[in-house]
């Protein structure tokens, strides 16, 4: 019996992972009691009143007796069979004997990039019960290659304002209908519902196309950040959370910082993210012992930097993120103990699942700065030594064949010396040099300056029989010594 609970559990994490649905949570619907400013739907004996130059679409599921009803200049009903309105016969209603205005709220303020209107379901729209496997904030939102659903029988209205010009999706179902197909889709832009149910200066496009590679696609949410963290804040109380440990992990898309681990991947050709994802759940996040921790794995693209601080372009890695149920000091040291043992994994398997190289990041209730491990892979540390020895003999080359040609310095100006105490001796006794000859250079065609007789320079101070050059490889001697 453990064994097929066990079994079970795996099943579900799978599930979870392979999910790219998102379905829209809000809706416009004339039952829907958050619809009406006061927290009830309207009835019999009440004013139902619209805003006027409200753009409204209304789903009316059942049958409404409504005592007068002010409908706005722009908006649709979308009625069910058998629904309808009538006017108030005056007939007595114990649950209804208010008499009231019922005003309409404004739906102007769902937007599409807030991560708190979508929720994660199945391919047929059943609910997916909160799991182990999550994802951080800008993958919350619907991204470019994930399947939209808005919940049969219900209207909206959704606000696509956005950085990009277009917000390309996979499919979108609404109404019953899946539209799948650029074709579809653009049909439906065309209808009279499309103008009430979006708007806004971005564009949704249906490509019908899912994620061409194997080794996974970025969300592509990230010109659209801003607005998905201040939707969420707006919605947690304009701030993020204070963590348990004192310096927070932050990763690739995520809002706020975390405590736990952080694991960054570099991959080749060869890796497959939902194979690797699927050995990550069956072999290490399914052990009891890691029964308190989530993850959330996918590939994102991370900026790079030149020593640290010059912004390079941005590289593909596979992020994951570890977090756990802990208090305390004991936050984030389960996940920890995963990572170590996912990095682990990496060193002894990682080449064979296309991974080349693993960095870890730690953040715990127990640690006042975030630990670091990496590990890469034997045959890209061969490749970075061979890399390494070419560049040296490339320098040792370029240094041989300066010693091939003759160089003049540059004329120097006088320069004044002021001996110190201990070489004041040595100084006074030395024999003024007969004369400076200095350096020949090519680039020069004349003499340096004589020199001050009273001044000494550093080529007076230099033996006669010492002759100081430099090696031109561009220079050719027989052309000086004419």
């Amino acid at each position: 019996m453990k064994h097929l609970f066990f079994l079970l559990g795996v099943l579900q994490l799978l599930a979870a992972a392979a999910a790219v649905y998102k379905q829209w949570i809000p809706n416009t619907n004339f039952e829907t009691s958050s619809n009406w400013d006061k927290g009830r739907v309207p009835c019999a004996s009440d004013v139902v009143r619209f805003e006027k130059n409200k753009v409204i679409s209304v789903f009316v599921r059942s049958p409404h007796m409504l005592t007068d009803m002010y409908l706005p200049l722009n908006g649709e009903f979308v009625l069910a069979s058998g629904a309808g309105f009538a006017a108030f016969d005056g007939s007595w209603d114990p649950d209804c004997d208010s008499g009231a205005t019922v005003k309409f709220t404004d739906a102007e303020h769902h937007t599409w990039f807030d991560p708190t209107l979508w929720q994660a379901v199945s391919p047929h729209g059943e609910l997916e019960p909160r799991g182990r496997i999550f994802s951080v904030d800008e993958e919350c939102v619907p991204c470019h290659y994930d399947d939209v659903i808005f919940q049969p029988e219900t209207s909206f209205r959704v606000n696509v304002d956005s950085s990009q010009r277009v917000i390309h999706l996979r499919s979108i179902s609404l109404m019953g209908q899946e539209l799948r197909s650029p074709e579809a889709w653009a049909g439906y832009l065309r209808g009279p519902s499309a103008l009430l149910q979006f708007h806004g200066n971005g564009t949704l496009e249906v490509t019908g196309t899912g994620c061409p590679d194997k080794s996974g696609c970025a969300c592509g949410n990230a010109p659209d950040g801003h607005r998905i963290c201040a939707a969420l804040l707006r919605a947690s109380g304009r701030q993020c959370p204070a963590p348990a440990c004192q310096s927070p992990l932050q990763p690739h898309g995520h809002c706020c910082g975390v405590c736990g681990a952080t694991i960054n991947l570099d991959f080749t050709p060869d890796f497959d993210l939902q194979k690797y994802r699927d050995r990550l759940v069956q072999a290490l996040l399914s052990q009891p012992k890691y029964a308190g921790v989530r993850m959330a794995i996918s590939k994102v693209h991370k900026a790079q930097t030149f020593l640290g601080v010059i912004p390079r372009s941005s590289s593909p890695v596979i992020q994951i993120v570890l977090i756990d149920d802990g208090a305390g000091a004991q936050t984030g040291t389960t996940a920890e103990q995963l990572a170590a043992d996912i990095m682990e994994d990496v060193a002894q398997h990682g080449e064979a699942f296309g991974i080349s190289s693993g960095k870890m990041e730690v953040a715990t209730g127990s640690t006042f700065s975030g630990q670091v491990g990496s590990h890469t892979s034997s045959s890209i540390a061969v490749r970075t030594i061979l890399g390494l020895l070419f560049s040296l003999l490339f320098l040792g080359g370029i240094l041989f064949l300066y010693r091939k040609g003759k160089l003049r310095s540059l004329p120097r100006l006088p320069t004044l010396r002021i001996p110190w105490p201990w070489d004041r001796a040595e100084d006074t006794a030395s024999p003024a040099p007969a004369g400076d000859k200095g350096f020949d250079n090519p680039m020069f065609d004349v003499e340096p300056p004589s020199a001050d007789p009273g001044e000494e320079t550093p080529q007076e101070m230099a033996p006669k029989d010492h002759q100081v050059f430099y090696l031109n490889p561009l220079y050719d001697a027989s052309e000086t010594e004419t």
